[in-house]
């Protein structure tokens, strides 16, 4: 199990957190605290009923992460998730590669079918298509990742014979994450990708976030048997990623108790099979979150490696 850090790019209400020495800062932090990676999350244009019950902004990903690459060299810069239907599948591939190439392989590339319908409608698409759009994104881009040239086409792009480079540094293609609880967001991501990022969803939120409830930890682990189940129905034998924001997605409770509650839930998840750690350090201003992810540093990561191989 691996744990990784959110930047806090979503927090625009706050100058310094998502100005350029704010994100390479804690990248850095990050990095020296022992995260293996750090994670960014997508909303270009979000609508503002969603806003106002919740919802936030975000910087874009990849310039994002751009920043991280560049204050760091071995934190891998993960998306949690990107929305392949919001761009051409080949913008987004070179997006990729470019980062990729710029920071010595370390993408982990999440992705996930989109929920909010009004951020769909902004950008041009159809809602009813993300999950086509998801499928024919995730041939598209391979394709292009091996630099050979592409002749195909697809639902809304025709590629008579056309080439990228550079190729993405880790080969083919950096990891693929698919998030989603459903059965379609599940195979894909068995079938088709590296890893799989279920979300907890209790049944009151699931259907605004359009996904399959997902409450407990049994739940989680039930979900992970099925996968696995899959897999070895494929015959597929290439490793399987799982990652997973624990409850309470920003864990940092400095006591005593709240590191113990946390090293507990962290060994329930791996116990269920989760691999990957996705969490959040809180911090009002730059310098508290510093020090806050300093901390969880010395005192929550050993903890949780001291009950397994966690890094």
């Amino acid at each position: 199990m691996q744990v990784s850090l959110s930047l806090p790019t979503h927090r625009v209400d706050v100058a310094e957190l998502v100005g350029a020495d704010g994100i390479m800062a804690v990248a850095r932090a990050a990095e020296a605290a022992g995260f293996a990676a750090v994670f960014v999350t997508e909303h270009p244009f979000p609508g503002t009923e969603w806003l106002a019950s919740g919802g936030h902004h975000a910087l874009d990903p990849f310039v994002a992460l751009s920043f991280a690459a560049a204050a760091t060299t071995r934190l891998r810069l993960q998306t949690n998730l990107v929305i392949p239907a919001y761009r051409s599948p080949f913008l987004l591939a070179k997006a990729v590669a470019s980062l990729d190439a710029c920071s010595g392989g370390r993408v982990i590339l999440g992705m996930g079918a989109g929920y909010l319908e009004p951020e769909f409608s902004a950008l041009g698409i159809g809602f009813s298509e993300r999950n086509e759009l998801f499928d024919d994104a995730l041939e598209a881009m391979k394709a292009a990742w091996s630099g050979e040239p592409v002749v195909a086409e697809g639902p809304h792009w025709r590629a008579p014979g056309n080439a990228m480079l550079p190729r993405p540094v880790q080969r083919p293609h950096p990891p693929l994450w698919i998030g989603g609880n459903t059965s379609r967001a599940m195979r894909r991501a068995v079938e088709h990708g590296d890893g799989w990022v279920p979300m907890l969803a209790p049944a009151g939120m699931s259907g605004r976030v359009r996904t399959r409830p997902l409450e407990t930890v049994a739940d989680l682990g039930a979900r992970i048997a099925e996968a696995r189940a899959l897999a070895v129905e494929i015959g597929r034998t290439r490793p399987f990623d799982v990652a997973f924001s624990p409850a309470g997605a920003s864990m940092g409770a400095r006591s005593r108790g709240g590191v113990a509650r946390l090293v507990d839930h962290a060994a329930e998840l791996a116990a269920a099979g989760v691999t990957f750690l996705n969490t959040g350090v809180p911090g009002p201003s730059l310098d508290e979150l510093l020090d806050n992810i300093a901390w969880f540093g010395a005192e929550v990561l050993p903890a949780i490696a001291a009950e397994g191989p966690v890094t």
